[in-house]
């Protein structure tokens, strides 16, 4: 029993319902002129990984990255479907609002 006990706690700390991906989706949401090394260790991740998922995003039509100066601006398409089949007669703006300040 004290095994399994310390095999679930383990499981259900190591992943969680978000995926990177999202997890950037939503900061930049809120957060749309962060630097990337704000991204980053908002999100847990190296900013190597975070410059990889934002070009995925950006590919994907999900952002747009506008520069400013010397910095980056973010903005989220809102209405762009999520990639799953289970789930892709919804808007991303759906998982945003959930998170979204109030």
């Amino acid at each position: 029993m004290y095994n399994q006990s310390m095999t679930e706690a383990k499981t259900q700390s190591t992943w969680t319902f978000l995926s990177n991906h999202g997890h950037i989706l939503v900061h930049i949401n809120r957060n749309p002129d962060s630097k990337v090394k704000e991204i980053a260790e908002a999100v847990g991740i190296t900013e190597r990984s975070a410059l990889s998922i934002l070009s995925d995003l950006e590919t994907g039509g999900y952002i747009s990255i506008e520069r400013i100066g010397r910095r980056n601006s973010y903005r989220v398409n809102t209405n762009k479907k999520f990639r799953h089949p289970m789930e892709a007669q919804q808007p991303i703006s759906a998982l945003l609002r959930i998170f979204s300040k109030k």
